[in-house]
């Protein structure tokens, strides 16, 4: 995959609360990238509405927050060639630095040892592009969006990608989630299993009326 070779294409800078997943409820500054290599129909992201910025400005955005855990998300963080020297500044200043992404391409090791969380949401609707050699196969958590019948591709990742917490997220369209649908599934997943069970992540940021 080729990657971005100027400057930090930026979404928004923002302080809040994580909605989703394991850390559902932590405080954190959210760094959002614009620039994706997906493109999903029921995204909820304006991730091609974006300013480019340079490294130093991008910090100094991020500094200006007192909170000390950020959030890497987009878009898709991994398409840009300049997140290496971000994850070292943020690093060295002390910060805690978690990665939202969609998996397909594993971040180089040098910026994996600065991740302290790494979120991976494998899409279903690209499952053909998922490639062993590439794709990451070790996170902290993967969150897969409910979007059809999604059962046969959270087994295999399941499978194919370690992490300690899995997660289903119900799909949003046109003002409609699918709940039941994503409840009925954990269900088919989990029977019978005592490891490796999968949970329901709701966007709870939401539903209180968070950003």
């Amino acid at each position: 995959m080729k990657r971005d070779t100027g400057g930090i294409r930026v979404v928004e800078i923002f302080e809040s609360l994580q909605g989703e997943g394991y850390n559902t409820g932590m405080p954190a500054v959210f760094l959002r990238l614009g620039g994706c290599n997906l493109a999903c129909p029921w995204c909820d992201t304006a991730y091609d509405r974006f300013e480019t910025l340079d490294e130093d400005e991008v910090v100094e955005r991020v500094m200006a927050f007192a909170c000390k855990s950020i959030i890497i998300t987009g878009g898709e963080p991994m398409v840009h060639a300049g997140l290496g020297e971000l994850l070292e500044r943020f690093k060295l200043s002390g910060r805690w630095i978690g990665i939202e992404t969609n998996g397909l391409v594993a971040p180089p090791e040098p910026w994996r040892r600065r991740i302290d969380y790494l979120a991976v949401s494998p899409k279903a609707l690209y499952a053909e592009l998922y490639d062993d050699e590439r794709m990451i196969r070790h996170a902290d958590e993967v969150r897969i969006v409910v979007d059809g019948d999604v059962q046969a591709f959270c087994e295999n990742m399941r499978d194919r990608i370690e992490a300690a917490n899995y997660f289903l997220s119900p799909c949003e369209r046109a003002g409609e989630v699918n709940v039941a649908d994503t409840v009925r599934l954990l269900g088919r997943l989990n029977r019978g299993r005592r490891a490796k069970k999968w949970l329901l992540s709701l966007q709870t940021h939401k539903l209180a009326g968070f950003r």
